[in-house]
């Protein structure tokens, strides 16, 4: 009997759509998560990118739980000294509404290559517009 090893040319992604309307952001983020990586297959493996492709619309409505509309801060730094800047949840939601979504996933994805790689299968949009309509895109359930 022999174990059979993954191969990247044996994996074909598939397409999920998500709605995030009034969905909580760490629920969703972590849904998202394991779809990029892969985690949803029988033939995962952890050094190989075998994640499929995740469209998510509505971003802007995204929900969050408690005081952290106000309350959850973003920090970010230029690498000069006193140049750290913040921003609130609410300040983003306004400017930039994709990467709410973007900043939960990236969190939850390894910090490597093939992390970046994964991200680069993730689609945001604020609104219900796609820009995917030809893709064969199943619903992702949350």
């Amino acid at each position: 009997m022999k174990t059979h090893a993954t191969k990247k040319e044996e994996q074909k992604p598939d397409w999920y759509i998500v709605d995030v309307e009034g969905k909580v952001l760490g629920r969703v983020a972590t849904k998202i998560a394991r779809v990029l990586m892969g985690k949803n297959k029988v033939n995962y493996v952890p050094y190989l990118d075998m994640g499929d492709n995740v469209v998510v619309v509505n971003a802007k409505k995204v929900a969050v739980t408690g005081k952290k509309e106000k309350k959850k801060i973003y920090y970010r730094h230029s690498g000069y000294p006193g140049a750290l800047k913040e921003t609130r949840l609410e300040e983003l939601r306004a400017k930039r509404p994709t990467e709410i979504i973007r900043k939960a996933v990236y969190g939850m994805v390894p910090k490597t290559r093939l992390g970046r790689q994964m991200m680069k299968k993730l689609h945001i949009f604020a609104g219900e517009k796609h820009t995917f309509p030809n893709q064969e895109l199943k619903e992702l359930k949350v």
